[in-house]
């Protein structure tokens, strides 16, 4: 799956243990009521990021995660997270330096 919009912002790395750590970056999407949806970075593909900036236009490929808990007394939640594993610039939203108008560019 992948969506399109603007970095609105990249967040700190955050280390959650010796193996794994994970960094978000929050992304406006380009819809008639634009969406602000925290997308995770993880591990290696932290480094990904390298190179981007905030008010860039992206694509971002991700995949949908979803976990299930069940906590000492027995109740059930449900937690989803989405991951990024790639992202470009956008470059067909930027014609000669002027930023054509947003549009929904989300696709599944």
């Amino acid at each position: 799956m992948e969506v399109k919009g603007i970095l609105k912002n990249i967040l700190e790395t955050e280390i959650i243990t010796d193996k794994f750590k994970k960094r978000s970056v929050i992304l406006q999407t380009k819809e008639k009521f634009p969406q602000l949806i925290q997308i995770e970075f993880v591990n290696d593909k932290i480094a990904l990021l390298g190179n981007y900036q905030i008010d860039q236009y992206v694509s971002i490929s991700i995949n949908i995660r979803g976990k299930e808990y069940v906590n000492k007394a027995g109740k059930t939640a449900y937690f989803n997270s989405i991951q990024g594993w790639k992202i470009n610039e956008d470059i067909a939203e930027v014609t000669n330096g002027i930023q054509n108008e947003l549009r929904n560019d989300i696709n599944f």
